[in-house]
């Protein structure tokens, strides 16, 4: 009697052990992001080893243009995902196959990211200023991108008909700056990342900034309905990329003037996490440094904009708006 006792004893001793060994292991994730500085609260977080000391294990997965990403997290190929809204992640969402759990990047004035550029042709032929592209040939990675919404603005504020515009859908960041290099358009909207070579080569010319032109909510992180259902994995997930948020914000937002950011003994570790993901150079990535809040707020406000905006132009389903695509348990409004 008393060895049986003792075995079952011994018994219960191993399943605690084993399942306090299996609380202490580190919840995993994969989050799609584009390798932009849009990113770099999620970049700090990873380097930083935010998300580790958050009990998590991230593998990041890199994509070359917003709406894959959208895909990815509804098909349960990643986890989260962090990028620009676009009429596909709002049709998805729309359909309940994703929710948006927090805010990312803005445009913002004084705070360079996303840029209008002129082929070198059509500047020497008068494209000098974002109100010249009124009736250019404009590359975009895809129709009803964030690209797209940034055109349909500014059509807005200068009173010229989107419809005028030709749009050139290239589905890729990459095929859209070989394009404007190889003159096949007149211009295109470029993240400055992806832009810089093309300027420093004499390649292409900036005309404007699209924060300086049309302030917007343009990023955000979101999941799928999956991935909501373990609480623990988002609220983890989101605190770690608030603290990061803040030190981004804190740090690196602060100390800019003019559009760029100063290297500094306090700035050069956070730009340099930001060039390594980004594939930059500190000294590109100073004047590449997008507005994010500081505590992950969400413009909900420009998000029903922006859906209106989208459906009005046929791009994006009819019957939801972003109180229906928010995730209310996550999302702080600002």
């Amino acid at each position: 009697m008393i060895r049986c006792v003792r075995l079952v004893m011994a018994a219960c001793l191993t399943l605690v052990a084993m399942a306090t060994a299996h609380a202490d292991e580190p919840l995993k994730a994969r989050i799609g992001v584009l390798r932009l500085s849009s990113s770099a609260p999620v970049f700090i977080a990873q380097d930083k080893g935010y998300f580790r000391e958050a009990g998590l294990d991230i593998e990041l997965k890199f994509f070359d243009a917003a709406q894959p990403i959208a895909v990815a997290t509804t098909s349960g190929d990643v986890d989260f995902g962090v990028t620009a809204f676009t009429a596909g992640l709002y049709n998805l969402a729309g359909k309940g196959t994703l929710k948006v759990i927090g805010g990312m990047s803005r445009e913002k004035a004084g705070y360079p990211l996303i840029g209008y550029f002129a082929s070198n042709k059509a500047y020497e032929a008068g494209l000098k200023a974002p109100k010249d592209l009124d009736g250019k040939r404009i590359a975009v990675t895809q129709v009803g991108s964030s690209f797209h919404y940034s055109l349909g603005l500014l059509a807005d504020k200068y009173g010229f008909k989107l419809s005028d515009v030709k749009i050139v859908p290239l589905q890729s960041l990459s095929n859209a700056a070989a394009a404007l290099k190889g003159e096949t358009v007149d211009a295109a909207l470029l993240p400055v990342s992806t832009a810089r070579k093309l300027m420093d080569d004499g390649g292409a010319k900036l005309i404007g900034w699209v924060g300086d032109e049309t302030p917007w909510q343009l990023g955000a992180v979101f999941a799928s309905p999956k991935t909501l259902a373990n609480k623990a994995l988002v609220t983890k997930v989101l605190g770690a990329l608030e603290r990061a948020d803040r030190e981004y914000h804190d740090v690196i937002l602060a100390s800019m003037k003019d559009g760029k950011a100063p290297i500094t003994e306090k700035t050069k570790p956070l730009l340099d996490i930001i060039g390594k993901y980004t594939n930059l150079p500190v000294e590109q990535v100073v004047g590449n440094c997008a507005y994010i809040d500081p505590d992950g707020k969400l413009d909900v406000k420009n998000v029903d904009n922006q859906i209106k905006w989208l459906q009005a132009q046929g791009f994006a389903d009819k019957g939801y708006d972003a109180q229906s695509i928010i995730a209310k348990d996550y999302v702080k409004p600002d």
